[in-house]
């Protein structure tokens, strides 16, 4: 028989899951996200498979390769977070720009717009991954390790925006190792 796992998310809702290395925290996510297939059964995100809503799903990865390879400005980085609206080439409008602006404001690297995204520190990185997401205006943010690299006062930004994520109507999945990050969701899965 196959099996359908549902997790529902009516109302905006912090949800963490906490495990070890290893555990498939990484794994779920990529698979709520469809980069990955169910390892078992059936997975179903806003009534689809996996993958198939892309404007309503927004995914901070544990890595980002781009941020070595290609030649980014924080800025183009960004921008990547509208990609779902328009494509690849799409033109991007003045609300576009707005909306990153306005991530790059929130988490606090909008002076580091024109910056070469590799000479960034780690946690500048980190934080201009986290305004692409919240340049996406989606209704689920998918977020591994989103706190890896970040000092006190980004950890202090982070905890103010997913809040606000959250008051916006937003669910936010978190993959983390940070037992206090978890102890501010409403639901933990070990």
């Amino acid at each position: 028989t196959t099996e359908i796992y549902t997790l529902s998310l009516h109302d905006a809702l912090p949800i963490s899951l906490v495990g070890m290395n290893g555990s498939g925290k990484s794994t779920l996510l990529k698979t709520l996200v469809g980069l990955l297939p169910p390892l078992h059964g059936e997975v179903e995100v806003f009534g689809t498979a996996p993958g198939k809503s892309p404007r309503k799903m927004a995914y901070l990865s544990q890595f980002h390769v781009s941020s070595f390879i290609l030649p980014l400005r924080a800025i183009d980085v960004v921008k990547m977070g509208r990609f779902a609206d328009h494509g690849l080439l799409g033109k991007m409008t003045p609300e576009d720009d707005a909306l990153v602006r306005q991530a790059m404001d929130r988490m606090g690297v909008l002076h580091l717009a024109n910056q070469p995204l590799r000479s960034l520190s780690g946690g500048q990185i980190q934080r201009v991954y986290i305004a692409q997401v919240l340049s996406r205006q989606a209704n689920l943010l998918l977020l591994d390790e989103p706190t890896a690299g970040l000092d006190a006062a980004g950890k202090e930004i982070y905890q103010k925006v997913i809040q606000e994520e959250l008051d916006r109507g937003a669910s936010v999945v978190v993959a983390t190792h940070d037992i206090q990050e978890a102890i501010c969701s409403d639901q933990a899965m070990l």
